[in-house]
């Protein structure tokens, strides 16, 4: 594969904890033409304005949870999305700094492993 990715991470999940919804960029607008992709000119991206999808937050603290099971139903509908945007699977969220708060998704690939002291 060039330039792309088998599986990816979400990283500080539990800073969204708070939040009534979450704003997710899903394409770029200029001039009335709509971009799908972040375009490679910084001078033509500066004229754009982002195109948000919205989705319902999840408004509960997470940095306790340690499975994906536990994880609220917004909170993985919101990871499903970014995976569906993104064409590849996440591997692992974390809900915090430390190692065992670190989470393998129930898509995470089989021979992924999340060391965990």
């Amino acid at each position: 594969m060039v330039n792309g990715i088998n599986w990816w991470a979400v990283t500080k999940l539990d800073v969204l904890d708070g939040f009534e919804t979450i704003k997710i960029c899903v394409a770029y607008e200029r001039n009335g033409e709509r971009m799908d992709h972040l375009p490679g000119n910084i001078n033509t991206f500066a004229d754009c304005t982002p195109v948000y999808e919205e989705m319902p937050g999840w408004q509960t603290a997470t940095s306790h949870i340690r499975t994906w099971e536990e994880l609220p139903a917004n909170c993985q509908a919101y990871i499903r999305r970014l995976e569906e945007l993104t064409g590849a699977p996440a591997g692992f969220v974390s809900v915090g700094p430390r190692r065992d708060e670190t989470i393998p998704t129930a898509s995470a690939p089989a021979d992924l492993e999340v060391a965990v002291p």
